[in-house]
């Protein structure tokens, strides 16, 4: 009778905190983070990371992005603050590059310190497979996810959402 209490106690244990521990989808996403340097793109939600994926950067990843068509991926502090479906890309969430040190660094430089910096998906190829390009650097210097995982950063992160890209 006793082992039959505690198997009782137990399962009404596990219950509880099973209820009481939110879902990734019932956490607010309120910082996207990228090491660049890992390929890891991770959502944060009051400072504990949520989920990571694995990211592709522009075709020269070391350093940050300096000029327009470097093909270097942006260093710094940005939002989120608009998205698209892509023709090209699937899904596209815009990343607010250039901040005002951007645009200083370029100014002092003489230089178009470029736009357009997207978070988005892959292309769908036929003459190559979307494992391919989630393998290597391939884009003009945003972050790419495979659309699976696109698809879910989607519907988790909302615009206005911060993004810290690091090296």
């Amino acid at each position: 009778m006793r082992w039959l209490l505690a198997v009782l106690c137990l399962s009404f244990t596990t219950l509880l905190y099973a209820n009481a521990t939110p879902t990734l989808h019932e956490r607010p996403v309120d910082k996207v983070l990228v090491i660049k340097s890992e390929r890891k793109l991770h959502l944060i939600s009051r400072g504990e990371t949520l989920k990571s994926y694995r990211v592709s950067l522009g075709k020269q990843p070391l350093g940050p992005k300096q000029r327009e068509g470097d093909q270097r991926t942006p260093e710094g502090f940005y939002w989120i603050d608009w998205r698209k479906t892509s023709d090209k890309y699937n899904l596209a969430m815009h990343i607010s590059y250039p901040n005002a040190r951007d645009l200083e660094r370029a100014r002092e430089q003489g230089v178009a310190p470029g736009n357009m910096i997207m978070l988005h998906g892959t292309p769908l190829d036929e003459e190559y497979p979307e494992w391919f390009f989630h393998t290597l650097d391939w884009t003009e210097g945003c972050i790419a996810l495979t659309n699976e995982d696109m698809r879910e950063v989607w519907q988790l992160v909302k615009d206005g959402t911060l993004i810290e890209i690091r090296p």
